[in-house]
């Protein structure tokens, strides 16, 4: 069973697109590392889920 599914995220800033269609599932007691350079989106995903 996932706790959280996440399908097609895309952000946009204005013109600039941040993050593009991003698809993840998180299962109920699954242990998930989101990993990437700077720059990546993680934490605007991160803020838009959480």
């Amino acid at each position: 069973m996932n706790i959280i599914t996440v399908k097609g995220l895309t952000k946009y800033y204005g013109a600039l697109k941040a993050v593009d269609n991003i698809d993840f599932e998180i299962a109920k007691g699954e242990c998930f590392g989101f990993l990437g350079p700077n720059g990546a989106g993680k934490t605007t995903v991160m803020g838009i889920v959480y």
